[in-house]
């Protein structure tokens, strides 16, 4: 027989009827109509209770644990890297670390932290925060 669209037809066993509940005793499903006995779960009308076994549910789902801050994290440039990067009297901004490839984006900020000496002189920061040790070595340089 050719293939064609009137002869295909589903597996066996793939299809299902659905189960029609409260159609007498011979269908399988008569009396209670697989409601149980009585309760509120047993009688017409009762759309839903979506409340049961909420608890069970809830105990069951799993819990995302911890804290996580909304504030964005700095992006760290350690003095090593300033010094490698910048000769003495550089204005250093998060534009100028994004070109040297320092830092990734210019969107997060940007922070120096004291990994070392500060060798190069007149070495000025703007919009880039600065640890409390480099802070000293900058006070104490000029």
């Amino acid at each position: 027989m050719p293939l064609s669209l009137h002869t295909i037809s589903p597996n066996r066993g793939a299809k299902k009827r659905r189960k029609r509940v409260g159609r007498g005793n011979a269908s399988g499903h008569g009396t209670y109509s697989t409601r149980g006995q009585k309760g509120q779960k047993s009688r017409a009308g009762v759309s839903g209770l979506k409340r049961l076994g909420m608890k069970k549910q809830l105990l069951q789902t799993p819990k995302v644990r911890g804290f996580k801050s909304k504030k964005p994290k700095s992006q760290v440039i350690s003095l090593r890297e300033i010094n490698d990067n910048f000769k003495d009297g550089a204005v250093i901004t998060p534009k100028s670390l994004l070109a040297k490839r320092l830092i990734g984006t210019i969107k997060l900020p940007v922070k120096i932290l004291g990994g070392g000496e500060l060798k190069i002189k007149n070495v000025k920061f703007e919009g880039i925060k600065v640890s409390g040790s480099v802070e000293e070595q900058l006070k104490a340089g000029k």
